[in-house]
């Protein structure tokens, strides 16, 4: 390769800036960046880290795989190309792992540094899925081990359950078979539920943000009676969404009961291990809800049974004895009629008698009253002499006949009768009444 000598022409250089030291062009240095890196790395290379910007172009998929060890930030370009991905749909498929954002990956690859770019990147072409599950159950241990230590781990197992459940709230996303199968499940029941739902994504970027305030929204509600978090099945990885501990944390403090119906039967998820009720699908989960409503109409409709049952034993029992008291009355009745004629006869005999005797008293003293009236006259004529007698001595009385033999009667202005001259003065004026008028006079004088 040759190479221009520049130290005549710029004076002093470094010292490496001479013949000794190659000089490559872009495309030749890309070149043996690559051919050393074959060779460095013959089989290929273990990297671990997050899965960042994961896209999908085309047949292919691209991600920046992240380390932060907080000092800071490494970042790895990945090209996951189709070829590879056929390869390891079968790994990812058989441990229900699916790549996206968040996830922790040890993958393998082949270094290839892109002149194109001038950037270094790694062809996938390998995972190990199990540390990907190692990783996501180390997470799950550490959430639920804080989740104990709060005492939040069994804090929604102790709301109290409303004894008929109708009132819903359900958090899904509307678009997936979960939230379908569990509105026909509760409509095949013929019972009368009340549903609101809080359409969320259950996976991906915003999902444990949207699921978490949804999950603390619903149960502030005063209208609703149990809170239901379903999602239907899917990778593990994306349902390690509700392994997160922000929904752990709104499902345990969640005032009203929450049940559960996440992924497959063989799924379970901190917020299945933290829930009042967990079930393993939507279904089963509104199957839970529906048997809950049905035991309580079936022990109402034994209550009523027992009630009807216990009454109708009552009404036997006291048709009984009120036939008893009836036959006990009716024999008393008779005997108390018995009795009451026997007495009504006795009264009439004595009534009788006693009737006999007082008209006979009757027409005695009938007797003796006529008697006195025969002897009435000459009584009546003695009472009217004596009369006369009265009446000529209250005439001679009379104030009128008195007067008209002269005498007159002296009253004061005021009515008073004059009996005395110590009752008069000097002045007065009285009043003097005759037989035929009256005259008015003044006091001169008074002498005793």
């Amino acid at each position: 390769m040759s190479q221009l000598s520049f130290g005549a022409d710029f004076g002093d250089q470094p010292e490496s800036f001479d013949e000794g030291n190659p000089t490559y062009r872009v495309g030749e240095l890309a070149q043996l960046l690559n051919d050393t890196l074959r060779r460095t790395f013959l089989d290929g290379v273990w990297v671990r880290g997050e899965i960042q910007g994961y896209t999908v172009r085309g047949p292919h998929a691209y991600f920046r795989l992240v380390e932060d060890d907080g000092e800071g930030k490494a970042v790895l370009n990945v090209q996951f190309f189709a070829p590879a991905q056929q390869r390891l749909r079968p790994i990812l498929a058989k441990h229900r792992l699916r790549l996206a954002d968040g996830l922790n990956v040890r993958i393998h690859g082949h270094l290839d540094f892109f002149a194109g770019s001038g950037q270094l990147g790694l062809k996938m072409g390998g995972i190990d899925p199990r540390f990907t599950l190692g990783d996501l159950a180390q997470q799950r241990t550490e959430v639920v081990r804080r989740l104990v230590a709060s005492g939040l781990y069994d804090a929604n197992r102790g709301r109290r359950l409303a004894a008929v459940p109708l009132r819903i709230g359900v958090v899904t996303s509307l678009d997936g078979a979960a939230w379908a199968d569990f509105r026909d499940e509760l409509r095949r029941s013929a019972l009368g539920f009340q549903v609101v739902v809080a359409d969320v994504r259950v996976q991906g970027e915003f999902a444990v943000e949207e699921i978490s305030a949804a999950v603390a929204a619903l149960g502030r509600r005063s209208d609703l009676d149990v809170v239901v978090l379903i999602r239907g099945g899917g990778a593990r990885s994306e349902l390690a969404t509700f392994d997160h501990e922000r929904i752990a944390v709104a499902v345990a403090t969640c005032p009203l009961p929450v049940f559960t119906g996440l992924g497959h039967e063989t799924d379970t998820s901190v917020a299945d291990e933290v829930a009042h009720r967990a079930v393993k699908t939507p279904t089963a989960c509104a199957t839970a809800l529906v048997e809950v409503v049905r035991r309580f109409v079936e022990r109402s409709e034994d209550a009523w049974r027992g009630i009807g049952r216990g009454a109708a034993r009552h009404v036997e029992r006291a048709e009984q004895r009120l036939d008893d008291v009836a036959h006990r009355i009716h024999g008393r009745t008779i005997a108390a009629v018995e009795r009451g004629g026997e007495r009504l006869d006795q009264r009439v005999d004595r009534l009788r008698r006693g009737t006999v005797a007082a008209q006979r008293g009757a027409e005695r003293r009938l007797d003796d009253a006529a008697a006195a009236l025969s002897r009435a006259p000459l009584r009546l004529a003695s009472e009217a002499r004596h009369l006369d007698q009265h009446h000529a001595r209250v005439r001679l009385l009379d104030p009128v006949n008195t007067l008209a033999r002269g005498w007159s009667i002296t009253r004061t202005a005021d009515g008073t009768t004059v009996r005395d001259a110590a009752q008069l003065r000097p002045g007065q004026s009285v009043v003097t009444t005759f037989a035929a008028g009256s005259a008015t006079s003044t006091v001169e004088e008074t002498r005793p």
